[in-house]
């Protein structure tokens, strides 16, 4: 019998396309909605196996109004689950799964943002598209002559650095769980020295209790002054408000970001011509020296193909009681 995944938030322009090719191939009847999932469209889940959601409310409300309708796991179509009350999952017997994909895409993203960064190319193009030429203002840095600190050596910060290697900076890495291969190419070093030496510094790690606001106003105060911060990685692990005031003082030179803390309800939407109240992404806006780029790292045709890809494969591994690297339950 084949496996039954309902998709939210399926995106008709390039998923669901991906979805229509793998489904038969994988065994999987799958239905989709564009809308993100609520208590109410909960009801078109009824009768299939699994749910796919992108990061969105799967708090407790949500994942138990899903069991009553016979959903038996949640498989999120991104890295990230900390938008999944696993607690509930687990206590109610449902699994719970992420994604992965290929590195390249969000650690090349993340050094676009860290040479553009750099060399203010943001603050170069708006002056640009109001024909001021001048070159007062745009001096730049190389990266070259940097010192870069690597915040999380999986597989996207380890990618990273490999691709780093190649301009001639200095690397610096941090992890609880040192990478051999890493250790080839960089130093791996305590983070209060990361944080103390690094010209710029980039996150790669999953967003936990323990790293909740792990840039805060304390790890700024140890920073270089005009430090470049870049984060490809999740929101909560930089406190805006630190974030701001740093940047606002000029202990923060720069900062590439495509993600912030405050995001759900904003990335992903359609917003044009909305008052959107949140003070920190206006606030972001507001300086020539921050470039914000909304959750976009990963997408590309090969990322949104392993997505897409993974949750059919845990879906089925799950409804056949079979191990899948993606599994999350109990993490």
């Amino acid at each position: 019998m084949a496996t039954k995944v309902f998709f939210y938030t399926l995106r008709p322009y390039d998923e669901l396309g991906i979805a229509q090719r793998l489904a038969p191939q994988l065994d999987v009847e799958f239905g989709s909605t564009q809308e993100y999932p609520t208590l109410e469209n909960a009801e078109l889940a009824k009768g299939y196996d699994a749910v796919s959601v992108t990061p969105c409310d799967m708090s407790a409300p949500m994942v138990k109004r899903f069991h009553e309708l016979g959903v038996k796991s949640i498989c999120c179509r991104s890295i990230g689950y900390d938008h999944v009350d696993r607690e509930t999952a687990r206590e109610l017997g449902m699994k719970v799964a992420n994604v992965d994909y290929p590195p390249n895409g969000v650690a090349n993203f993340a050094i676009m943002l860290m040479l553009m960064s750099l060399r203010k190319a943001g603050h170069i193009l708006k002056r640009g598209e109001a024909q001021d030429y001048s070159l007062q203002g745009k001096i730049g840095r190389d990266i070259s002559t940097s010192t870069v600190g690597v915040i999380g050596t999986g597989r996207i910060g380890r990618t990273v650095l490999q691709h780093l290697s190649g301009f001639g900076c200095r690397l610096l890495a941090y992890d609880l769980y040192p990478n051999d291969e890493v250790k080839k190419i960089a130093e791996y070093v305590p983070l209060e020295t990361l944080l103390a030496e690094s010209d710029v510094i980039t996150l790669h790690t999953n967003a936990t209790e323990e790293n909740h606001h792990l840039i805060d106003t304390k790890a700024i105060e140890r920073m270089k002054p005009g430090v470049t911060i870049i984060n490809t990685a999740r929101g909560k692990l930089i406190d805006s408000d630190a974030l701001i005031a740093g940047l606002e003082s000029g202990k923060i030179g720069a900062a590439g970001l495509d993600v912030l803390e405050n995001e759900n309800g904003l990335y992903y939407y359609n917003r044009m011509g909305d008052v959107i109240p949140n003070p920190e992404l206006a606030a972001l806006r507001s300086m020539p020296n921050v470039i914000l780029t909304d959750h976009t790292a990963f997408y590309t045709h090969e990322d949104v193909e392993s997505m897409v890809r993974g949750v059919l494969e845990s879906a089925v591994a799950f409804e056949k009681g079979q191990p899948t690297r993606h599994d999350v339950t109990d993490l």
